[in-house]
């Protein structure tokens, strides 16, 4: 492909202080750097490109941009002995699709130091529907399993059970082997999140988060929390002596606010979950594990895929919290 001939991007501008992103037509030329040359195969929607899409967060750091903070494909060339043509490649986080462009491209370079070989186990597709959200629940469940959480030290709660993060976190570690409660505001996902391994499911709408205490029921060995705030809050007072939580997201809000009894009188530990700038040898061994023993076993069931000229139609979906699971973008399609 010589450097003129042009590819289809969506790239995200700013227009009078607000984002306007749309489909346009780039060339290599205006590709960023980087070692590595990758023909996009798939990229996926999270809740950080809908916030970046629609300037619902303030994600993007640089101006124009082109989207998607995950991408998979194959390597076309490569300055970097460790990688080459041919090779199939993933690359998520750093600060692809936020200030590098990212994979809403036919075509994208990325600096070889954010590139991950393809673990055996796993295809193209595969690697996309898995993408930053399957990416981060793993490497929440290792975090909690380096802070002694174990299938018997009682039962795992996963707040925001439904969304891309919280679905395979519920699959993982019931494959694993723990008990997992399931929390949710959406009845009517039930049987869905039971399909996935959920023990249980708790409604987000039974808790009285008027009178969260300091200490309360010791109910959790571990926790995944996609929402922040008081839910957040509740959980913390409510986890077992040395329980571990990782909190991954802030869907309901950034705030928290809490005490410090369940750390210091219980033990807990609370676990931030950066999954945007891992060192690169953890980052290699989590997805290798999502290519073995974490691997979640009902991937294709809460995954939808969808032509990439559909993408821009998903986005408000996400903010109005109408997603189940995850949403891969063929870009062939």
């Amino acid at each position: 492909m010589s450097t003129t001939e042009s590819f289809k991007a969506y790239r995200i501008h700013e227009v009078d202080k607000k984002v306007s992103p749309r489909f346009e037509q780039l060339a290599l030329a205006d590709v960023d750097p980087g070692e590595v040359l990758i023909r996009v195969a798939y990229s996926s929607v999270n809740y950080k490109d809908a916030l970046a899409a629609t300037g619902a967060g303030r994600i993007i750091r640089r101006f124009p941009c082109v989207g998607g903070i995950d991408l998979s494909g194959t390597v076309i060339e490569s300055s970097d002995p460790k990688f080459t043509r041919g090779d199939a490649v993933i690359a998520t986080s750093y600060d692809i699709g936020v200030a590098h462009n990212g994979g809403y491209a036919e075509y994208a370079r990325i600096p070889a130091a954010w590139v991950v070989p393809m673990p055996k186990g796993l295809n193209l597709f595969d690697a996309m529907a898995l993408g930053t959200a399957g990416y981060t629940a793993a490497l929440g469940v290792v975090r909690m399993e380096q802070n002694g959480l174990a299938p018997g030290n009682g039962a795992v709660i996963v707040s925001g059970a439904t969304g891309g993060v919280g679905s395979i976190a519920v699959d993982i570690l019931s494959g694993l082997g723990y008990h997992v409660v399931a929390l949710t505001g959406k009845e009517a996902e039930t049987a869905y999140l039971k399909s996935l391994g959920a023990a249980e499911v708790m409604l987000r709408q039974s808790l009285d988060l008027t009178k969260i205490r300091p200490l309360d029921k010791t109910l959790w060995a571990g926790a995944v929390d996609n929402l922040g705030g008081d839910v957040l809050a509740w959980i913390a007072s409510n986890m077992k002596q040395h329980g571990v939580i990782a909190s991954i997201g802030l869907a309901a809000s950034m705030t928290l606010n809490t005490t410090v009894a369940p750390f210091i009188l219980r033990g807990a530990s609370l676990l931030g979950i950066d999954s945007g700038y891992t060192p690169m040898p953890l980052r290699s061994e989590v997805w290798r594990r999502l290519a073995t023993d974490m691997r979640p076993r009902h991937l294709t069931a809460m995954t939808r895929t969808i032509a990439f000229d559909d993408l821009p139609g998903v986005f408000d979906d996400f903010i109005q919290s109408r997603v189940r699971g995850r949403i891969v973008v063929d870009l062939a399609a």
